[in-house]
């Protein structure tokens, strides 16, 4: 009778602790698939603007971080562990992630907006699964708007653009003034001086925030016969 007893609270202990186990993973499934959507969602708005990082990337981003978020929390229990040690490295894990987002393409740097997008995603994830909800959506709701916000045509918010223009003209007296003075600038980035028979060449690069298109190029020219030639070079 005594050994029955025995056997059944065993049993009920066994019953209690798989049921507390499976419990505890459904809450941290609950943050994974919020983080799926969540991650959907920022996806969503980069994917509508051509961005190099789109759906996939972040969605996967967001939770791959909410996995390592529940593990850390869930894994190690009982353990002689530092489990806030698992969370921190996907914040640098993330960081090389970036990295390779962002590249040099000529003069310009691209994919740093989407980098830190795809790092602050991360870090959404990571409030998914350490159950922070509210957290977790509130951050990507406002990380949408932000997103949004800054790519609306507002002078505010624009950056200012510059477009570098290469010039060859034939200096006497004060071209290399009125050359400064048609494009609004106050000096060369380079300049270099070369005799030509009884010409003196100069061969200099400008940069104007002003896009001067190919008719009116060529009407500068031809109002001002000194200037051999002009191109446009802001893409090199």
């Amino acid at each position: 009778m005594l050994g029955f007893g025995l056997d059944s609270l065993i049993c009920a202990a066994q019953f209690y602790n798989t049921d507390g186990i499976v419990s505890t993973e459904l809450k941290g499934l609950i943050g994974v698939l919020l983080a799926v959507v969540l991650g959907f969602a920022i996806g969503f708005e980069r994917k509508l603007r051509f961005k190099e990082a789109g759906i996939r990337t972040h969605t996967i981003v967001c939770v791959g971080a909410a996995l390592m978020m529940v593990v850390s929390k869930y894994g190690f229990q009982g353990q002689d562990a530092d489990v806030s040690r698992v969370a921190s490295q996907i914040v640098s894990g993330v960081g090389f992630l970036g990295a390779g987002i962002i590249m040099f393409r000529g003069q310009k740097m691209h994919g740093l907006t989407t980098a830190a997008g795809v790092w602050a995603t991360a870090g959404i994830g990571m409030a998914c699964g350490a159950e922070m909800y509210i957290f977790a959506t509130g951050g990507a709701l406002i990380l949408i708007v932000i997103q949004c916000l800054f790519h609306l045509n507002c002078k505010l918010f624009r950056t200012k653009k510059y477009y570098q223009i290469k010039i060859s003209f034939i200096n006497t007296t004060d071209e290399s003034v009125k050359v400064k003075q048609l494009f609004g600038v106050q000096n060369f980035n380079s300049l270099t001086i070369e005799r030509q028979n009884d010409n003196t060449l100069y061969r200099a690069m400008l940069n104007t925030d002003k896009e001067y298109s190919s008719q009116l190029l060529n009407e500068i020219m031809i109002r001002n016969p000194y200037i051999l030639k002009i191109e446009r070079c802001d893409d090199q």
